[in-house]
């Protein structure tokens, strides 16, 4: 009993090690829906439209929320409005300039006041979103939810976890060098955005 002790004691730690342990979540979605809607509401004109082009990814520990970090990226090419002018003109030089810069980030650095109530984790996060080229240091809100062993359910045939994202926050595209002070009549200067992804742990 007495050698039988410390192994299994050891074995016990390794095991809580383990279920300790931050996962990396992968955020390139196979199946496309993962997306970020965006939203212009000008005096003249609203403007409203989504991307899919999302990748990225973030570590995580349900037992630790505050030492999530990571890094989601949009395509810039991505981004889709109904109206094939408006598209146009948001691809363009003046606007997004795609071509020059083809992603849109947000980098998680901290996380603060983390709440968690059940699989859910409320927080503030600390992080640098980058916008055609210009990076600004922002706090946003974000909603963790963790599906242990969820992976399958959304991906046949994987056995792992899901991270499922969701935020709701607004930039000003003067603050990135998009057109500052023009065309507000028609294109709001605030554009909200909310995202909502997930993203999987393979076992």
């Amino acid at each position: 009993m007495k050698t039988k002790l410390p192994f299994l004691l050891a074995v016990a730690c390794v095991s809580s090690a383990a279920v300790a342990a931050p996962q990396s979540f992968d955020f390139k979605d196979p199946k496309g829906v993962n997306n970020a809607v965006f939203k212009l509401d000008a005096p003249l004109e609203a403007l409203s439209g989504s991307a899919s082009g999302i990748s990225g990814n973030v570590t995580f520990d349900p037992a630790d929320p505050a030492s999530t970090a990571g890094k989601i990226v949009v395509a810039s090419s991505s981004l889709h409005v109904g109206n094939p002018m408006q598209l146009k003109h948001m691809q363009g030089e003046q606007w997004l300039d795609v071509a020059k810069y083809p992603e849109i980030s947000f980098e998680a650095k901290g996380v603060k006041n983390p709440r968690t109530e059940g699989n859910t984790t409320t927080a503030e996060v600390v992080g640098t979103f980058t916008l055609k080229g210009v990076s600004k240091d922002m706090t946003v809100p974000v909603k963790f939810t963790y599906l242990k062993d969820k992976l399958g359910q959304r991906e046949p045939n994987k056995n792992g976890d899901l991270l499922v994202i969701r935020s709701n926050f607004a930039i000003k595209r003067s603050d990135f060098g998009i057109m500052p002070g023009k065309m507000e009549d028609k294109v709001a200067d605030t554009i909200e955005l909310t995202l909502s992804i997930a993203g999987g742990a393979p076992h």
